[in-house]
């Protein structure tokens, strides 16, 4: 069987430019994120930890980026086997600090 591969879906890029907009400093490094997300077709975390080696599982398919040398986090679920990204939080790193993932 061949797999054809065509790049993570990210749901929503919308929510990064928004971000963007309020946090200008972080527009690149977003930018960059969202650039490898959309082109990688991960098949696992394993996959994944290749490319964002700083990247942490937290459980229930969520997994925490560490965004422009760790200012800023990004809280994503991922579902691998339909390559696709739900972006469920994007916050400055005290921010992060108040997160319940529970409620993500």
């Amino acid at each position: 069987m061949f797999r054809i591969s065509m790049g993570m879906v990210v749901i929503s890029y919308r929510t990064l430019r928004e971000f963007a907009d309020k946090y200008p400093q972080s527009e690149d490094a977003l930018n960059n994120w969202y650039m490898v997300m959309d082109k990688a077709d991960f098949a696992n975390f394993n996959e994944l930890r290749k490319t964002f080696g700083s990247a942490d599982a937290i459980g229930h398919d969520l997994y925490v980026f560490n965004i422009k040398g760790n200012h800023y986090r990004l809280i994503v679920r991922i579902i691998f086997k339909v390559r696709t990204v739900y972006i469920k939080f994007i916050g400055t790193h005290s921010d992060y600090d108040k997160v319940d993932i529970r409620e993500l």
